[in-house]
């Protein structure tokens, strides 16, 4: 059997995506899997020992450049990709059920219009799949991919999952402690209510003795990092960072705290330690809580389906109850 899974952005979705690939194989060795994704991300998908290949297309190249000939010949492209006998939308998105009925297949699958944002989406699929949109994002990618392959596997499986990202690059440890823990911190995040801020990542790097890792991955965010420098200058600010080297960087942490952001949701993929921090997102569907991976919300009352970009809450988070929790999974 040879499938495609489409789930095209961004890199937080994608991680939460690729879970389901070590459960595919586990139950089903003979399946061979190829992967649909916006080119930016490749460097999550590139090493995985379950992908077969990986399809690249330039959605947000097309959409940065406003291009409507770069888009048609990217749609165009999906044609050539070969023929499949099962293509999963795992994305749920106009754009990426469009892409998933562009591609020869006997059957395209995805969510039906009541568990996805934009419900037209529902239109593309030859079969679709209940499962509720505010129920949390891991489970909800587990169950679409039981349901699609007929998979035995449960839940629970999850919390027994093997780290699943794959760097090609084997040194870096510039800015590494060998005596202390290393903790990296995330200031960044896709709008600025999902912020924690970075007046409040300065107290808590003096208030729990460490090793002081910032990332950023724009100019906004560099300085941001550039702004806790100032008020911590212990703290060693990275530089930028491929997704590639991002990928090493996590999985060579002793415990990541961040926002609900790609970058936090790494270390859960790597069976890193990670704290991240809710305040205008779900918590309880925006992660997968374990053992090692723990979160921490605001009083907010959050609506799954309409995000509230000037709920500003993360800010009453309790640098106090960020410590207990990083004691309690550091030590």
């Amino acid at each position: 059997m040879k499938i495609a899974i489409v789930k095209l952005s961004a890199l937080g979705d994608i991680v939460h995506a690729m879970v389901v690939l070590q459960f595919i194989k586990k139950y089903n060795p003979a399946i061979e899997i190829d992967w649909i994704v916006d080119e930016v991300y490749k460097d999550l998908l590139n090493n995985h020992p379950d992908i077969n290949k990986v399809h690249l297309i330039q959605l947000k190249k097309a959409k940065q450049s406003k291009s409507f000939f770069l888009l048609f010949k990217e749609l165009n492209k999906v044609r050539k990709f070969g023929s499949y006998d099962l293509v999963i939308d795992m994305q749920g998105l106009l754009k990426s059920a469009l892409i998933s009925r562009l591609i020869p297949s006997s059957i395209t699958l995805g969510f039906d219009k009541n568990s996805i944002r934009e419900r037209i989406a529902s239109i593309f699929y030859h079969q679709t799949f209940k499962y509720g949109y505010d129920k949390n994002v891991v489970n909800r990618n587990f169950e679409l991919l039981k349901f699609a392959l007929d998979l035995p596997s449960n839940n629970e499986d999850i919390h027994h999952k093997l780290p699943f990202l794959f760097p090609s690059i084997g040194n870096l440890t510039s800015g590494f402690s060998s005596i202390k823990n290393n903790i990296i911190l995330i200031p960044g995040a896709s709008h600025k209510s999902k912020r924690y801020p970075v007046e409040g990542f300065a107290k808590l790097t003096n208030l729990l003795d460490a090793n002081y890792l910032v990332i950023w991955g724009n100019n906004e965010e560099r300085l941001l990092a550039k702004k806790m420098k100032n008020l911590a200058p212990h703290v060693n600010i990275c530089e930028k960072l491929s997704i590639d080297a991002l990928i090493l960087l996590v999985s060579k942490a002793n415990l990541v705290i961040g926002s609900d952001t790609g970058p936090t949701h790494l270390g859960w993929a790597l069976n890193v330690p990670t704290i991240t921090l809710f305040g205008s997102t779900p918590g309880y569907r925006n992660t997968f809580i374990t053992d090692k991976n723990k979160i921490i919300e605001s009083d907010s009352d959050v609506n799954p389906y309409r995000i509230d970009q000037n709920d500003y809450s993360i800010r009453d988070i309790s640098i106090d109850e960020i410590v207990k929790t990083a004691k309690s999974l550091l030590f």
